[in-house]
């Protein structure tokens, strides 16, 4: 199943605005409201649909995960990604989105489809935690990224990292063509045009 328009919106529960109603996007409501309600989260201190730059070939490419959660200085300190299945079959492509980030990487990145969660450490992909509980406070986010720090990429690093984001999103919507899956419209592609790249990208793994 993809993520599909309902042809109406909804009101964000972070900010108000209203945004595309899609069949998973009252999933993605529910998760942010668990992080603030029951996690103890600040609300302003999570972003919801936060884009991801990717270059491809000298190109920019956005992946816009669901939420980023920060610091209180302001710094990435967690991604949450939704998982239409089996969350262990996105963490690599969770894991480029982490080192990816701006101003990051994000020490650490959850995967959940609502049910069960994984959460990971950038630096070396280690899974620290499964099932809902893995999702964590603030406080608990920042006990782990101090125990998990993860470095700065070099240029070779961010390439590679670059093509991997990209290989796995497009996979998102490839397979239905991207006319009826939302993930396009959720930000999973090139600045300024919609034309692939040239060579495909690459998956350099």
């Amino acid at each position: 199943m993809h993520d599909i328009s309902l042809g109406h919106s909804i009101e964000d529960y972070l900010t108000g605005e209203a945004v595309e109603a899609t069949t998973y996007e009252d999933i993605r409501q529910a998760l942010a409201r668990l992080l603030v309600e029951e996690r103890g989260w600040p609300a302003e201190r999570l972003k919801p649909r936060y884009p991801v730059q990717a270059t491809i070939n000298e190109r920019q490419y956005t992946r816009v995960v669901d939420l980023a959660g920060f610091d209180g200085a302001g710094r990435p300190l967690i991604l949450v990604l939704f998982a239409p299945g089996d969350v262990t079959t996105y963490e690599r492509e969770s894991l480029a989105a982490a080192r990816l980030v701006e101003n990051g990487p994000a020490p650490l990145v959850a995967v959940t489809d609502s049910r069960d969660a994984v959460l990971l450490a950038t630096a070396d992909g280690q899974r620290l935690e499964q099932g809902m509980h893995a999702l964590p406070s603030p406080e608990r986010a920042k006990e782990l990224a101090a125990a998990h720090p993860v470095e700065p990429l070099d240029e070779t690093r961010r390439c590679m990292e670059s093509r991997i984001l990209y290989a796995y999103s497009e996979s998102l919507y490839d397979c239905c063509g991207g006319a009826a899956c939302a993930a396009e419209g959720r930000g999973a592609r090139f600045s300024g045009t919609d034309d692939e790249p040239e060579n495909g990208g690459g998956t350099a793994i």
